[in-house]
């Protein structure tokens, strides 16, 4: 039940920023998003503990929300269906129940969505709009929870408003 610092919260968005950077460098399919970066954010149960210090953590989720390029029109499948995991390491957040031996600390669970608006959007309005939408499985499940950004702006509540 330890306390989600700001340190943490920037800890999480250097995770992202090199997750970004591998998945940039193994699969092209991804570089129309290299420059296309909206916001990162802590989501569901770690972001309720961000704001409420009492829910439990099982993991991080961080989320990564990029404006859709305009080469993909569509909801790109690609970072539609990635999810990718890295280790917070050694920390007093512990290990989460049911953690992997190869995690040394608490599990980040890293996933990516494009969102159907301009680079130039206000990341906080189209990640509220996405949300209030409710038009995906995903949109759904986060708008139960607070969102909290990491980047850029780390700790500040955008959801619920």
């Amino acid at each position: 039940m330890a306390k989600i610092t700001k340190r943490d919260l920037r800890k999480l968005a250097d995770i992202a920023r090199a997750d970004r950077e591998r998945m940039f460098k193994r699969n092209a399919n991804w570089a129309a998003y290299r420059n296309r970066l909206l916001c990162v954010a802590l989501c569901k149960g770690a972001a309720q503990h961000y704001v409420d210090r009492k829910t439990g953590i099982r993991d991080l989720d961080v989320w990564t929300f990029f404006a859709r390029s305009p080469a993909r029109p569509f909801p790109d499948m690609a970072l539609f269906r990635r999810r990718a995991t890295a280790d917070f390491g050694p920390s007093r957040l512990g290990r989460g129940p049911g953690t992997p031996e190869r995690f040394e600390g608490r599990r980040v669970d890293l996933l990516s969505r494009s969102l159907g608006t301009g680079l130039r959007a206000d990341p906080v309005a189209a990640v509220r709009a996405w949300l209030e939408a409710g038009s995906s499985e995903s949109a759904r499940g986060l708008a139960e929870y607070p969102v909290v950004l990491l980047e850029p702006s780390p700790g500040t509540v955008i959801w619920p408003q």
